[in-house]
Formats: C-alpha cells, sequence, structure tokens
C-alpha cells in the first residue's frame, strides 16, 4: 500500500517539511510547492508582511485570488465561445443532410 504514495520532504522559505501524496500526482505537488515557495518568497522580500504564518496567508489569499480571476476569465470565454462553435455545428449538420449539396 505504500507504493500507491509518496512520501516526500518538500522545503518551504528554507523549512522542510515530510508531505506525502498519491504516487501519480508527486510531479504536481512538486510543481506546487515551486510555486507557493516563489509566492512566500516574493511577500517575503517585499519586507511588508513579517512572520511565516502571515507570509503563508498572503500567499494563500494571492493564489487563491489568481485562480479566482482566472476562472472567471474561463468562465467569459466559454459564454462567447460555446454558442459560437454551437452555431457552426448546426450550419455544418444542415449542410450535411442527405440531398444537399456543399458549395465549393
Amino acid at each position: 500500500m505504500s507504493e500507491m504514495f509518496a512520501h516526500i520532504t518538500i522545503r518551504i522559505l528554507e523549512k522542510e517539511y515530510q508531505v506525502s501524496c498519491p504516487a501519480e500526482e508527486k510531479a504536481n505537488l512538486l510543481a506546487s510547492v515551486e510555486v507557493l515557495n516563489k509566492k512566500m518568497r516574493e511577500i517575503r522580500d517585499s519586507g511588508k508582511v513579517i512572520g511565516l504564518d502571515r507570509i503563508a496567508i498572503m500567499a494563500a489569499l494571492n493564489l487563491a485570488n489568481e485562480l479566482l480571476k482566472r476562472t472567471g476569465d474561463d468562465r467569459q470565454l466559454k459564454d462567447v465561445f460555446v454558442p459560437r462553435v454551437r452555431a457552426m455545428s448546426e450550419r455544418v449538420d444542415a449542410a450535411l443532410k442527405p440531398g444537399r449539396r456543399l458549395n465549393s
């Protein structure tokens, strides 16, 4: 059963943590650690926030905000493109009905 989980040591702001995750998600976890560590370094180096807990909270809030913005952008794109793709699909279906010839 231990083969199903990866037990790894991660390092965030020069502090090590032991974590485990499903083995197939190890690469994603390591990529997430890099993103979090970068964000926390930016906040720490700005000098505006002091204390590991506060830096972690600010990093989490910033990352959550970025995620929500991207989700909103995705929703806006979906609202624009889904009707267009549906209309194109209907035109293609109508053009391919039996007895219809495509204009070339």
